[in-house]
């Protein structure tokens, strides 16, 4: 039905001056579940993979067993669950079963106990393996990933079961605990599925980490959602970004001259997907025009609906009212200096690892300003410790760069009701 995804595009400023060379243009565009979807929930097959080794001992392990019992609490009878935990050897604490003996999975996650070193593919390997027992175009397949360490020697099966998990329509949710793992490794795992990482700085948040992930696991009701965008002559695509639910570069996939594709994924009941794109407009006479067109197709498996279609058209004037022109969207330009401070951040990530310290502290100090600006003190003071610690010792700190990298991501959550 046509109300199960609404698709709205909004430019940065309805209002172009008629000039004779091209100009950039921000459209925010969002696809949002209907109200349907409210009443849809689609059962999960869930892995939970988690770290157990030497590392995890104390408080680490004690709120990773009481993460692990809320999360079969928050599941149904409709649900199955498997718990594979890893040191350098993994361990079945549950082989894949339905919901339904809660008080037996609680005691067989109290047996979860700290020891040994660190290799996350056996994990994983063993996680993927349940969850193919259970796996089903109607359920919503799942890999929550936590680690707090540095694996060794097995980077390159890790991203090969993230490929393999996202080849089988299984998403990988990666946690990185604490300062002491691989940041690029755990983006590698879970962007190959389609599924995100996220750092959690303290085992005091481990909890509410995996509540998050649980809601959004129940909440997702569409699947393969897919934006082709269909630009009219003289205007060109420059990069797509997604803005909720959280900050990345999408990129796009050309069609044809004119046509672009973008992959969207899955969207959640009450949280639209929302997309930041650049767009660069040729000259125009004075006039109403539309410069493109984007259609979202989709699926929704509880509904039994495959390949359903939602289109917007994105609408512009072109005027000689100098007052008019200088009128801008002001939400709109919000997410963009959002997404102008998360790129800054990564042009920073990416020179320090390149051995451009002179770069990355600039650009961290570029994004200290910016963050500053838009209220985000606490993110500017790291910006500006990352950029003296550039200065000083020519490194930035593990702490620092992974506050920078995931917390900048959630900028845009700030605005989402």
């Amino acid at each position: 039905m046509a109300n199960d995804v609404t698709l709205t595009c909004r430019p940065n400023k309805a209002h172009l001056p008629v000039m004779d060379t091209q100009q950039l243009v921000y459209v925010l565009i969002e696809a949002r579940p209907g109200e349907r979807m409210a009443q849809v929930q689609m059962p999960l097959n869930l892995s939970l993979v988690l770290d157990k080794s030497g590392s995890m001992q104390g408080k680490k392990i004690q709120s990773l067993r009481a993460a692990a019992k809320l999360v079969v609490d928050r599941l149904g009878e409709g649900d199955t669950i498997s718990i594979v935990a890893f040191s350098d050897r993994k361990y079945l604490i549950a082989e894949s079963q339905p919901v339904t003996d809660k008080e037996d999975l609680r005691k067989r996650i109290d047996h979860i106990r700290d020891g040994g070193g660190t290799a996350i593919s056996g994990g994983m390997g063993q996680g993927l393996t349940e969850l193919n027992k259970a796996l089903d175009p109607d359920r919503i397949s799942r890999m929550l990933l936590l680690t707090d360490g540095q694996t060794f020697g097995d980077e390159k099966a890790c991203k090969k079961l993230g490929r393999k998990a996202g080849d089988q329509g299984i998403v990988v949710n990666a946690l990185g605990l604490g300062d002491d793992w691989n940041e690029e490794l755990l983006d590698d795992i879970a962007e190959a599925s389609g599924g995100v990482a996220d750092f959690i700085d303290s085992p005091d948040k481990i909890v509410a980490f995996f509540e998050q992930a649980v809601q959004s696991m129940q909440d997702t009701v569409v699947q393969n959602a897919q934006m082709i965008l269909r630009l009219v002559s003289g205007v060109t695509p420059r990069q797509v970004w997604q803005v909720l639910p959280m900050i990345s570069n999408l990129g796009y996939r050309p069609l044809s001259d004119r046509d672009v594709q973008v992959t969207l994924g899955e969207l959640e009941k009450g949280q639209p997907r929302s997309l930041l794109v650049e767009l660069l407009v040729g000259p125009r006479p004075e006039g109403r025009y539309r410069i493109a067109q984007a259609e979202v197709s989709y699926d929704v498996p509880s509904l039994k609906l495959v390949g359903e279609k939602v289109k917007a058209d994105i609408l512009l004037d072109f005027t000689a009212d100098a007052a008019q022109s200088k009128q801008y969207d002001a939400e709109v330009m919000n997410i963009v200096e959002k997404v102008t401070a998360f790129k800054l951040q990564t042009r920073a990530l990416e020179e320090a690892k390149m051995g451009n310290v002179a770069g990355a502290s600039q650009a961290l100090r570029a994004a200290a300003t910016r963050l500053l600006e838009m209220g985000e003190e606490d993110l500017a003071q790291s910006a500006m410790d990352e950029a003296d610690n550039l200065d000083k010792s020519g490194q930035m700190s593990s702490y620092g760069t992974k506050k920078l990298r995931y917390e900048t991501r959630k900028l845009t959550q700030r605005l989402s009701p």
